[in-house]
């Protein structure tokens, strides 16, 4: 079944090229396609294009649709084209001509649009709350460990005194801006496209308003035109959000590899979350972490692929637009298995809390001394300079007990603050309200 096929047959080697993965792919729309559709036909019926005994015998079939499609029963048979072709068969053969109906005013265009949105606002949704999982675990760690010393670096060269308090509370503060980005992209996907059709709107006194109101939309993409070029711009949007996340997971990934390395010694990954050798007995590899970086330096490029594919293309829809699922749909999957599985790790990780016990490490202390000398009144220059001298010749001795209170330092994490901005980004998405509209909807 192709809901637009006339007299003729097309070739099937055509088909199959054109169809492309969108029968595995339109999966992850099912549900959110019924959705849109419940919205649609309640709103047919108000304009009179579908009737008042008729919309509750449509909308308890596609309730029925949604409930296989929720727990993973609804299947694209062979021969049909997709998603909206699948709902729509269903339908007439339960349903007859009614079943007919429900196309009334609207385009496969604005159809795919509606089902793209409702799925993005509901995945941004659980990589919100995966990333403040996330964000929990660390902050919890930075606050257990915070008096725990390490050395910091600069160019992979040892530089001043850090602290585990900082190392993972930087790693949280760091998914407090990439919240941000989120919020950014969750605001460009919760728009309502539906009633835009194919670009060009509708003779029918189509109520845009309604649907909005009834898919939990924060406001409507109003203008028609605009609303068939956010294709492709929204889910831009949606993958640097994911790409700023994946940067801050990659960064702690290569970080907690390189600190669990013999050499260094920071920290020990549980011996179950790691993996052995075929041949080297003593071996306890960071898998998990190698894969975590991979995964995610993979998932910062998907903003460029969105890009490529969509970049030079003129206002309208284009049938390019249908590769951007191939990359985008699944990427969601990727981001929340990393961000699982990062915050499963992170609870579980052991510190070493004996670091500085190894001399390699005493130049770190410089600074402090510098600075503890400048503060006596010795011009800061000629303390630099005696200290450096100091160390050259063998003479340092460091004065490990450490006073850091400036806010953000070793003495003064502010992880409170901290938390607070994390807090305040995640109370603006309204998430109570979208699930408090999606349910009214599933109850009419």
């Amino acid at each position: 079944m192709k809901l637009w096929e006339k007299d003729f047959e097309i070739n099937a080697e055509i088909e199959r090229f054109t169809v492309g993965r969108d029968r595995e792919l339109d999966l992850y729309l099912a549900p959110y396609d019924v959705l849109g559709s419940m919205a649609h036909i309640t709103m047919l019926e108000s304009i009179g294009l579908i009737g008042k005994d008729e919309l509750p015998v449509l909308l308890k079939e596609l309730k029925a649709i949604y409930e296989q499609a929720v727990k993973g029963e609804f299947v694209i048979e062979e021969g049909i084209e997709d998603v909206h072709s699948q709902v729509e068969l269903m339908l007439t053969r339960k349903l007859g001509d009614m079943g007919k109906k429900i196309h009334s005013g609207r385009s496969r265009n604005d159809q795919v649009l509606v089902d793209l949105k409702l799925f993005t606002r509901h995945q941004l949704k659980l990589v919100a709350e995966a990333v403040n999982d996330l964000f929990a675990q660390l902050q919890q760690k930075s606050e257990q460990y915070k008096d725990v010393l390490m050395p910091g670096y600069t160019h992979l060269q040892v530089a001043m005194p850090s602290s585990f308090g900082l190392w993972f509370g930087a790693h949280a503060e760091s998914l407090a801006d990439d919240m941000q980005f989120l919020l950014a992209a969750y605001r460009t996907a919760n728009r309502n496209p539906l009633g835009s059709a194919a670009g060009y709107g509708s003779s029918f006194p189509l109520n845009r308003q309604m649907t909005t109101d009834l898919l939990g939309f924060d406001s409507m993409d109003y203008n028609v035109v605009y609303a068939q070029m956010c294709r492709g711009k929204m889910e831009t949007g949606v993958a640097f959000a994911m790409a700023s996340i994946a940067g801050t997971l990659s960064k702690l990934a290569f970080d907690a590899c390189l600190f669990n390395s013999q050499n260094f010694g920071f920290v020990r990954l549980p011996k179950e979350c790691t993996t052995g050798s075929s041949i080297m007995p003593h071996k306890k590899n960071p898998d998990v972490f190698e894969l975590i970086r991979a995964k995610s330096n993979k998932l910062q490029a998907l903003p460029q692929q969105v890009t490529l594919i969509k970049n030079n293309l003129p206002t309208g829809y284009f049938r390019d637009l249908q590769i951007i699922k191939e990359v985008f749909l699944p990427a969601f999957d990727e981001l929340l298995d990393c961000l699982r599985m990062t915050a499963y790790i992170i609870s579980r990780i052991e510190v070493n809390e004996h670091i500085l016990d190894d001399p390699r490490y005493d130049p770190m202390f410089s600074v402090e001394e510098v600075n503890r000398l400048a503060a006596a009144g010795m011009p800061f220059r000629d303390a630099y300079k005696k200290v450096g001298l100091d160390i050259e010749a063998g003479r340092f001795t460091p004065c490990k007990d450490i006073h850091h209170t400036h806010e953000g330092s070793i003495g003064n994490l502010c992880n409170d603050r901290i938390a607070k901005l994390m807090a305040d980004t995640l109370a603006e998405f309204g998430f109570d309200s979208v699930e408090a509209a999606e349910q009214r909807l599933l109850a009419i």
